[in-house]
C-alpha cells in the first residue's frame, strides 16, 4: 500500500459528498491507503487570501504541519486546493523570515511547527504517475464507453503544481479516461475559470464563464464531463441550469468528479454507474 495523508479540500465533505463516497473504495482497488489529516482546516479556498494573506498561509501550514506528523505526502482531489497547497509552500519556502513568522503562530494556538519537509499531489498525479495508467487498465472491469470531456480548471495549471503534466496543455484526464474505456473529448475551454471562488459576489458572471465550458464541451461532442476540482464540481454540476438561463447557452450534461469516474470503470458503485449511463442517454450528446 501506497499511504498518503488525505486532505479533501472545502467541499468533499459537505457539498460534495459523492467524493467521500468514491475515493475511499477506489484508492483500495488501486493499492492507495489514504490517512486522514485529523483536525485538519481549510485552505483559505482563494477566498481568505484577498484579505488576509498571511491568515491563508497560516491556515496551509498548519494542515502541512499535521500532515508531517503524520508522516505522509498530501493528495487532495481538489483542484483549487492543490494551487493554494503549492502556492503556500512555494511561498514558505522561498522566504525564512516569513515562515518562522508564521511558525511563531502556530507554535501559540496549537503547538504545532512546519518543517518544510511535505510534498502536495492532487489525486490524478498520483493516478498517473505514482498508480500507472497500465495497472489501472488492468482492474477496469467496466469499461466507460461514453464521450467524456475533461475539466482540469486553472488553479493547479502551473509548472511544479501539475505533476509532470503539460501546465498549458494538460493531457493526464484524457489520458485516464481512454485508460477507463471512455472517448476523450478535446475542447478548448477545459481549463478555463468557472469563477467558483466568486459565486456569492459575481453571480452573472459566474453563470456565463460556467455556461461557456459546459457549452463548449457539448458542441464537441461530449456526453458527460469528468471534474477535476470538487469547488469547481459544484459549479458545474449543481448551477447548471442556472448557468444555460443566464448565458442563453446548452449546458445540460452530466459532471461527475475524478474520483467517481474511476471508481465506476473499477466496478465500485454500479447502481450509480448504471443510472449516470442513463442519464447520458436520456441527455444525448
Amino acid at each position: 500500500m501506497v499511504k498518503y495523508s488525505y486532505y479533501p479540500g472545502n467541499s468533499a465533505r459537505q457539498s460534495s459528498s459523492e467524493v467521500e463516497d468514491t475515493i475511499q473504495p477506489m484508492a483500495r482497488s488501486l493499492g492507495l491507503d489514504l490517512v486522514d489529516i485529523t483536525g485538519c482546516n481549510s485552505d483559505g479556498g482563494e477566498v481568505i487570501c484577498q484579505t488576509n494573506k498571511m491568515l491563508q498561509l497560516t491556515l496551509n501550514a498548519r494542515n502541512f504541519a499535521l500532515a508531517e506528523e503524520n508522516g505522509h505526502d498530501i493528495v487532495t482531489p481538489c483542484a483549487t486546493s492543490q494551487g493554494n497547497m503549492f502556492a503556500a509552500l512555494k511561498t514558505l519556502r522561498a522566504d525564512p523570515v516569513l515562515c518562522a513568522q508564521v511558525n511563531s503562530v502556530l507554535e501559540k494556538t496549537s503547538g504545532l511547527n512546519f518543517k518544510g519537509e511535505i510534498k502536495t499531489s492532487h489525486l490524478l498525479h498520483v493516478l498517473v504517475e505514482e498508480i500507472g495508467l497500465d495497472k489501472i487498465k488492468d482492474l477496469v472491469v467496466n469499461p466507460l464507453g461514453m464521450k467524456v470531456a475533461a475539466y482540469y480548471g486553472p488553479n493547479m495549471q502551473r509548472e511544479g503544481a501539475c505533476g509532470e503534466d503539460d501546465a498549458f496543455n494538460p493531457q493526464y484526464l484524457e489520458r485516464l479516461i481512454e485508460t477507463l474505456g471512455g472517448e476523450a473529448v478535446d475542447y478548448g475551454s477545459k481549463t478555463a475559470s468557472v469563477g467558483a471562488p466568486s459565486l456569492l459576489t459575481l453571480d452573472v458572471s459566474v453563470m456565463q464563464m460556467t455556461a461557456q465550458v459546459l457549452a463548449d464541451a457539448k458542441a464537441a461532442g461530449a456526453q458527460m464531463m469528468v471534474s477535476a476540482c470538487t469547488i469547481s464540481h459544484s459549479n458545474l454540476d449543481s448551477y447548471q441550469s442556472k448557468a444555460a438561463k443566464v448565458a442563453r447557452k446548452n449546458t445540460n450534461m452530466p459532471v461527475i468528479h475524478l474520483s467517481e469516474l474511476v471508481a465506476f470503470a473499477l466496478g465500485h458503485h454500479v447502481d450509480r454507474f448504471a443510472q449516470l449511463k442513463t442519464r447520458v442517454l436520456v441527455i444525448g450528446g
